[in-house]
């Protein structure tokens, strides 16, 4: 594997580490919770943009890699928007991400640098 690839996935598992244990931290359970701490939410949304730029520069040294990242162009458009419409950002938007979309980012990129 390229190296500039394992780094970036390594900048990826660990902005997704970091999201955990920050939730983890806060105790959050709910969107509630999640809406109440200030931030908490600018540091998942500033993690959440490293893992855009991560990805981004992932796909811009090979492609291929589009197919085996399955969310790979929304979580690139999740990070143009948190960083160029910042004052648009939608908490409902971003738990929902946390909630239903970084588990299966995380799974993903746990066998491109771990695989079988």
């Amino acid at each position: 594997m390229d190296d500039r690839i394992e780094k970036c996935l390594y900048d990826v598992a660990f902005a997704i580490e970091e999201i955990e244990a920050f939730i983890k931290e806060y105790d959050v359970n709910t969107f509630f919770d999640y809406k109440a701490h200030l931030m908490l939410k600018r540091a998942v949304e500033r993690n959440l943009e490293i893992i855009g730029e991560a990805v981004k520069r992932i796909l811009k040294r090979n492609p291929a890699y589009e197919k085996r990242i399955t969310q790979s162009k929304a979580i690139i458009s999740l990070r143009n928007h948190v960083i160029h419409a910042y004052d648009g950002i939608s908490d409902e938007n971003i738990w929902s991400i946390l909630i239903n979309h970084l588990p299966k980012l995380k799974r993903e990129i746990n066998s491109l640098m771990y695989p079988l």
